[in-house]
């Protein structure tokens, strides 16, 4: 079975609700995952816009979420999850906001793609510390065993 990304608050490919945007309450929806591969150790989650800042002409990819270290036991995470809620061991890293976090769609112009990426790695990884997405992809490049996306869209309303 591949590994696989879901989401009861929106469809792949979907718009996203407001509530998990600046526009609502900013909370993480709640996401869950199956089959996850043999020989997986941890698991790594990295939201981002690649859209940005305006999808008729982007020029960088915004990081929303980066969560590393993900024990391979665990099949999902819960709506409005926060640092001090995650089971003890996983990592949070810095997401473009400069902070650690979920930090929902908020896009300046137009309607933006975002990819809830999850990556099953042969490795744990060292404690990065706050890391921004760089040194995360530099630390698992050659851990990756499977990689799995939903993707949802969002445009501010009017």
């Amino acid at each position: 079975m591949a590994l696989k990304i879901a989401s009861d608050a929106f469809g792949d490919g979907k718009p996203i609700p407001a509530r998990y945007t600046c526009e609502g309450e900013d909370v993480s929806p709640a996401l869950y995952w199956t089959g996850v591969p043999e020989g997986t150790k941890s698991l790594v989650l990295v939201v981002d816009d690649p859209d940005a800042p305006d999808p008729a002409a982007p020029k960088m990819t915004w990081v929303h979420w980066i969560l590393y270290n993900l024990p391979t036991s665990s099949e999902g995470l819960e709506e409005g999850v926060k640092g001090k809620d995650l089971p003890r061991g996983i990592r949070e890293g810095m997401n473009d906001w400069k902070r650690t976090g979920y930090g929902g769609p908020c896009p300046p112009i137009g309607r933006h793609r975002y990819f809830f990426k999850l990556y099953a790695l042969d490795a744990v990884l060292p404690d990065l510390g706050q890391a921004g997405k760089s040194a995360l992809e530099e630390a698992m490049k050659q851990h990756v065993l499977e990689k799995a996306e939903l993707v949802g869209t969002y445009q501010k309303g009017g």
